[in-house]
Protein backbone atom coordinates (compact mmCIF):
# COMPACT_ATOMS: atom_id res chain seq x y z
CA UNK A 1 0.00 0.00 0.00
CA UNK A 2 1.18 3.63 -0.42
CA UNK A 3 0.88 6.60 1.71
CA UNK A 4 -2.61 7.61 0.64
CA UNK A 5 -3.87 3.74 0.97
CA UNK A 6 -2.84 3.50 4.46
CA UNK A 7 -3.46 6.79 5.86
CA UNK A 8 -7.37 6.32 4.25
CA UNK A 9 -7.22 3.06 6.21
CA UNK A 10 -5.74 4.17 9.03
CA UNK A 11 -7.67 7.57 9.19
CA UNK A 12 -4.25 9.19 10.21
CA UNK A 13 -3.06 12.37 8.31
CA UNK A 14 -0.11 11.28 5.43
CA UNK A 15 1.74 13.76 7.45
CA UNK A 16 1.24 11.96 10.86
CA UNK A 17 2.43 8.91 9.18
CA UNK A 18 5.57 10.40 7.50
CA UNK A 19 6.12 11.84 10.93
CA UNK A 20 5.61 8.07 12.81
CA UNK A 21 8.15 7.32 10.07
CA UNK A 22 10.82 9.80 10.96
CA UNK A 23 10.61 8.83 14.52
CA UNK A 24 10.94 5.57 13.98
CA UNK A 25 7.25 3.75 15.20
CA UNK A 26 6.49 2.34 11.33
CA UNK A 27 9.37 1.68 8.81
CA UNK A 28 7.72 0.75 5.47
CA UNK A 29 9.66 -0.84 2.81
CA UNK A 30 10.53 1.40 -0.08
CA UNK A 31 10.23 0.51 -3.57
CA UNK A 32 12.99 0.83 -5.94
CA UNK A 33 11.58 4.44 -6.78
CA UNK A 34 11.67 5.18 -3.07
CA UNK A 35 8.27 5.24 -2.08
CA UNK A 36 6.97 3.99 0.75
CA UNK A 37 5.45 0.49 0.49
CA UNK A 38 3.14 0.02 3.98
CA UNK A 39 2.40 -3.54 4.45
CA UNK A 40 -0.88 -4.99 6.48
CA UNK A 41 1.17 -5.06 9.60
CA UNK A 42 2.21 -1.36 9.08
CA UNK A 43 -1.42 -0.79 8.90
CA UNK A 44 -2.34 -2.18 11.51
CA UNK A 45 0.63 -0.38 13.64
CA UNK A 46 -0.49 2.87 12.24
CA UNK A 47 -4.43 2.46 13.76
CA UNK A 48 -3.09 1.20 16.98
CA UNK A 49 -0.69 4.16 17.48
CA UNK A 50 -3.92 6.27 15.80
CA UNK A 51 -6.64 4.64 18.60
CA UNK A 52 -3.64 5.08 21.31
CA UNK A 53 -2.76 8.80 20.50
CA UNK A 54 -6.68 9.45 20.21
CA UNK A 55 -6.81 8.14 24.18
CA UNK A 56 -4.47 10.62 24.95
CA UNK A 57 -0.91 8.50 25.13
CA UNK A 58 2.24 10.40 24.69
CA UNK A 59 4.40 9.33 21.63
CA UNK A 60 6.93 7.61 24.57
CA UNK A 61 4.14 5.78 25.72
CA UNK A 62 3.18 4.70 22.52
CA UNK A 63 6.59 3.83 21.72
CA UNK A 64 6.18 1.31 25.01
CA UNK A 65 3.20 0.45 23.91
CA UNK A 66 3.59 -0.61 20.67
CA UNK A 67 6.44 -2.68 21.89
CA UNK A 68 4.33 -4.38 24.06
CA UNK A 69 1.90 -4.91 21.24
CA UNK A 70 4.71 -6.67 18.99
CA UNK A 71 5.91 -8.73 21.98
CA UNK A 72 3.54 -11.96 22.42
CA UNK A 73 5.47 -12.97 25.54
CA UNK A 74 4.34 -9.65 27.00
CA UNK A 75 2.43 -9.55 30.39
CA UNK A 76 -0.34 -7.71 30.52
CA UNK A 77 0.27 -6.18 33.94
CA UNK A 78 2.90 -4.08 32.04
CA UNK A 79 0.10 -2.46 29.83
CA UNK A 80 -2.11 -2.16 32.95
CA UNK A 81 0.77 -0.12 34.77
CA UNK A 82 1.36 2.44 31.82
CA UNK A 83 -2.19 3.00 31.25
CA UNK A 84 -3.30 3.27 35.05
CA UNK A 85 -0.36 6.10 35.24
CA UNK A 86 -1.88 7.95 32.41
CA UNK A 87 -5.41 7.70 33.76
CA UNK A 88 -4.00 8.85 37.27
CA UNK A 89 -2.61 12.09 35.17
CA UNK A 90 -5.96 12.23 33.16
CA UNK A 91 -7.60 12.30 36.53
CA UNK A 92 -5.37 14.83 37.79
CA UNK A 93 -6.20 16.94 34.96
CA UNK A 94 -9.80 16.92 35.34
CA UNK A 95 -9.71 18.01 39.06
CA UNK A 96 -7.13 20.78 37.96
CA UNK A 97 -9.97 22.11 35.16
CA UNK A 98 -12.72 21.73 37.72
CA UNK A 99 -11.07 24.22 40.28
CA UNK A 100 -10.48 26.17 37.08
CA UNK A 101 -13.84 26.36 35.90
CA UNK A 102 -15.34 26.96 39.49
CA UNK A 103 -13.15 29.98 40.00
CA UNK A 104 -14.08 30.97 36.24
CA UNK A 105 -17.74 30.73 36.81
CA UNK A 106 -17.28 32.38 40.06
CA UNK A 107 -15.50 35.68 38.26
CA UNK A 108 -18.26 35.52 35.61
CA UNK A 109 -20.98 35.42 38.27
CA UNK A 110 -19.36 38.27 40.09
CA UNK A 111 -19.01 40.46 36.87
CA UNK A 112 -22.15 42.92 35.95
CA UNK A 113 -21.04 43.06 32.46
CA UNK A 114 -22.81 46.10 31.96
CA UNK A 115 -20.90 49.85 31.31
CA UNK A 116 -19.15 50.30 33.92
CA UNK A 117 -15.70 49.73 34.40
CA UNK A 118 -15.32 48.03 37.49
CA UNK A 119 -14.90 44.06 36.80
CA UNK A 120 -14.06 41.14 39.12
CA UNK A 121 -12.27 39.06 36.21
CA UNK A 122 -9.91 42.06 35.68
CA UNK A 123 -9.24 42.57 39.32
CA UNK A 124 -8.63 39.13 39.21
CA UNK A 125 -6.24 39.00 36.17
CA UNK A 126 -4.44 42.03 37.57
CA UNK A 127 -3.95 41.03 41.27
CA UNK A 128 -2.58 37.37 40.06
CA UNK A 129 0.39 36.45 41.95
CA UNK A 130 0.87 39.99 44.14
CA UNK A 131 -0.99 38.57 46.91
Amino acid sequence: MNIGDVSERSGLPAKTIRYYEDIGLVRPMRSENGYRDFASHDLHKLAFLGRARSLGFSIEECRTLLSLYEDRERSSSSVKAITEKHLARIEQKIVELQALSATLRDLVTRCHGDDRPDCPIMNDLENAGTA
